[in-house]
């Protein structure tokens, strides 16, 4: 299933090192052309599915031009009959793929079969299982502080929709107006969602509406919606913000307020149980979740477990790092908490202290790039903004998260953080989140993918959290490797303290959604384990509770890219190449987990 929150896609890379195959020849030329062929010729009718079914996806990629110029005037549909028809995509997907004949695929055909064939069926059964929470991953309630198209259209509009003459003003206006639809929409699920017994927690419900209070708080003419179309028409001649304050005022906010007041209805019938234990079929939910956040077959326990055995050894190597500088009274979370509030390393909490600490991240950008040729033979194009989360959303976003760039290089990629309060944000905690979100994780990883030749256009999109997130957290032991923190033990804190949080997420969200843990217990397990603000914990455990099994994909993944690595390494002795290793494992765009170990067990063969 493509994750709209993501855009992943491919590298079609060639060896870093000679003596070694490249990844294309060593997977191309042994496959036969005929069934082969039949199945990129399915992926590209999928893929023209996915973009023409989804104006927003359009956007992102920055296809809304030429013949699908109409997608820029939509948004996503987002009543029961559009979320079926995106259901019908992989339906229509897994069919075709029944009728290759596997036997007859070799090299990248064969991976790219692999990649989809499982999952898909994985999919379709859960459509058949599940009456809710299959939009676009496994997120059972459609409207909560991280979901919902009251935060996600705005965001949209304002970081995505281009303006370069009236046909495009008119298009956002257009838009403006289907977003009043996309809400009702919306509201009428969530009605036979309460009615059906599926309701959010209580303690979601009033994150919630305390956000939609401060979505509709300004005046329709310092809406968000409106002062971004104001600026980008500033030398369009037109009305453009008299009519965007309209539509804001009569159709959008009383769409909202109806969405507000169906989700203050069904208050009073909420629990503040924070598992999907509670709802129909809730463990089989669950189940389900953890095989497509990790696809593995690892229970809750074993993920739980994972989560223990990992917060034992990084605690352990923090306690050594605070002991090497003088602080060894305390637990390790202590200590971490203590470190957070030093003044040394807070930025003020003013625009200028956020201007700084912006500035400081991109001075880390730059010097990451000039050392990247050390660990790849393969460099993106495309450039990485770093930008402030909207302060309109911030309340209840991530800490950092990353906007693709579009296909046709008129956007680049986006990191975002999180500056609500600079006291989240320490300055020894950055380095390791700019590696992450930028590079060398998901902007190097992207930006390559797009810029991409050779494989299927339905290979480059998102999917498979556990590739793409456990790549982002393999980048910063990476950037680690590369002594990136040689002279930085408060930054190598900060990484050990990224990856305690992790960890610690196995171990949190398998206690929320299989071992039944309050939202209280998960919270006061991060406060004494991880040392990070307890208001920010809050934030992190209430996003566990709406996305199940989502943050299990980060750990899991990076564990499993490492093992994989170690095992090429062992096998291939003086002959491991850390360059042609990265450039094959992105060459083939992201997949499940497993597929990417037997692609590089094959390239390792191929080398020896």
């Amino acid at each position: 299933m493509l994750d709209r929150r993501t855009l992943l896609a491919t590298l079609a890379a060639t060896s870093a090192m000679a003596g070694i195959r490249s990844p294309a020849k060593a997977f191309a030329a042994e496959t036969p052309t005929g069934e082969g062929a039949r199945l990129t010729a399915i992926y590209e009718r999928i893929y023209d599915m996915l973009v023409d079914q989804d104006p927003e996806f359009a956007t992102a990629l920055g296809l809304d031009k030429g013949d699908r110029a109409a997608a820029k005037s939509k948004l996503a549909d987002r009543s029961p009959a559009g979320i079926k028809e995106g259901h019908e995509v992989y339906r229509t997907g897994l069919r075709e793929l029944k009728s290759i004949d596997k036997s007859k695929l070799s090299g990248m055909d064969l991976i790219n079969y692999e990649t989809f064939r499982g999952p898909w069926e994985d999919y379709v059964k859960a459509y058949d299982t599940f009456s809710y929470g299959l939009h676009s991953w496994p997120e059972p309630h459609p409207v909560t502080q991280l979901s919902g198209s009251y935060r996600s259209i705005p965001d949209f509009l304002v970081n995505q929709h281009s303006i370069a003459d009236s046909a495009d003003a008119e298009a956002y206006l257009s838009r403006c107006a289907d977003f009043a639809a996309q809400l009702d929409n919306e509201t009428g699920r969530i009605k036979a969602d309460h009615a059906a017994g599926i309701i959010p927690p209580d303690f979601v419900i009033d994150r919630t509406l305390a956000l939609f209070d401060n979505i509709w708080a300004p005046a329709p003419a310092a809406n968000i919606m409106t002062t971004n179309l104001t600026a980008k028409t500033k030398d369009i001649p037109g009305d453009w913000a008299p009519r965007c304050s309209a539509i804001v005022q009569d159709k959008i906010y009383p769409a909202m307020r109806r969405q507000a007041d169906e989700l203050r209805r069904v208050r009073p019938k909420a629990t503040h149980d924070a598992g999907v234990w509670r709802l129909p079929k809730g463990d089989e939910y669950y189940a389900y979740a953890l095989r497509y956040a990790t696809t593995t077959g690892m229970t809750a326990e074993e993920v739980h477990k994972l989560g223990l055995d990992r917060m034992a050894d990084l605690s352990a190597r923090a306690d050594a790092i605070f002991k090497e500088q003088g602080m060894s009274k305390g637990s390790v979370a202590e200590r971490m908490r203590a470190l957070g509030k030093d003044p040394r390393f807070i930025y003020p909490n003013t625009d200028k202290g956020k201007a700084d600490l912006i500035a400081k991240l991109n001075d880390q950008i730059q010097e990451m790039q000039r050392r990247l040729p050390e660990a790849f033979g393969r460099l993106p194009k495309a450039r990485v903004d770093i930008r402030r989360v909207p302060p309109e959303i911030e309340a209840g976003a991530p800490g950092g998260y990353y906007q693709i760039p579009a296909l046709d290089g008129s956007r680049p990629g986006a990191y975002y953080i999180n500056l609500r309060d600079t006291a989240e944000n320490p300055s020894w905690s950055l380095p390791t989140l700019t590696y992450h979100e930028a590079t060398p994780g998901h902007h190097h990883q992207i930006a390559l993918a797009q810029e991409a030749e050779g494989i299927p256009r339905l290979r480059r999109l998102p999917a498979y959290s556990v590739y793409t997130e456990g790549w982002g957290l393999y980048a910063e032991q990476l950037a680690d490797e590369m002594g990136m923190y040689a002279s930085d033990p408060w930054g190598r804190l900060g990484y050990l303290q990224s990856y305690m949080f992790r960890a610690a997420r196995l171990v949190v969200d398998t206690g929320l959604h299989h071992f039944r843990w309050s939202r209280e217990r998960a919270i006061q397990y991060y406060n004494e384990s991880l040392g990070t603000p307890e208001g920010s914990n809050v934030t992190e455990i209430e996003r566990y509770c709406v996305w199940p099994g989502q943050a299990t994909s980060y750990m899991v993944g990076q564990t499993r890219w490492v093992a994989i690595r170690e095992k090429a390494k062992k096998a291939l002795g003086p002959k491991f190449d850390i360059r042609a290793f990265h450039d094959t494992s992105l060459s083939a765009g992201a997949m499940p987990i497993e597929v990417l170990e037997s692609l590089i067990d094959r390239w390792t063969k191929a080398q020896i």
